[in-house]
């Protein structure tokens, strides 16, 4: 991946958590901000086309409960 430099401007008090976190975790502050400009770039981005996802019949609605008694019995197969 071939990088580019730029100049951001950015609020002071963030700064400081970037260099902290970048100190306590000894990363390079530079990771931190290519990270957030990837994510930055995740949230805006726009497919030209629909998306097939396939809906699901479960025969009727499906309550809370239902739902509820569904993931607690998962969790309880994993313990």
């Amino acid at each position: 991946m071939a990088l580019k430099k730029t100049t951001v401007m950015v609020d002071e008090e963030d700064l400081a958590l970037i260099k902290e976190a970048a100190a306590r975790e000894g990363r390079p502050e530079s990771e931190y901000f290519r990270e957030a400009f990837h994510l930055a770039v995740l949230r805006s981005r726009r497919w030209d086309e629909d998306w097939d996802i396939p809906s699901l019949d479960f025969g009727g609605p499906v309550t809370a409960e239902e739902i509820g008694r569904t993931v607690s019995d998962g969790v309880a197969d994993t313990e």
